[in-house]
């Protein structure tokens, strides 16, 4: 897999910042892998409307321009990876 370009720092439960928990997107061009490192999370797509369980075993690829936005319930550690084309998460 390509290496990502940035990463956001690690976030937990606790310090998993509003702009995340709230409908955002990606630039054009840009895809964002989402990693839990702990725990699990809610990635919400609005349109089409669906819900990815997000867990350490099974990242989340996020398209440019998608709006979304981050639901946890629970403890978790998480960041978030960007990249100039679709990453392939790792096979577990």
């Amino acid at each position: 897999m390509t290496a990502p370009y940035k990463s956001t720092p690690q976030f937990t439960e606790n310090s998993l910042p509003d702009a995340l928990r709230n409908a955002h997107n990606t630039k054009e061009g840009v895809w964002g892998l989402l990693v839990v490192e702990e725990g699990t999370v809610r990635l919400v797509f609005h349109d089409p409307a669906r819900t990815i369980h997000v867990r350490p075993d099974q990242p989340a690829v996020i398209p440019p321009q998608a709006i979304h936005h981050v639901e946890i319930d629970g403890p978790m550690r998480m960041h978030v990876e960007f990249y100039q084309s679709e990453p392939s998460p790792p096979v577990a």
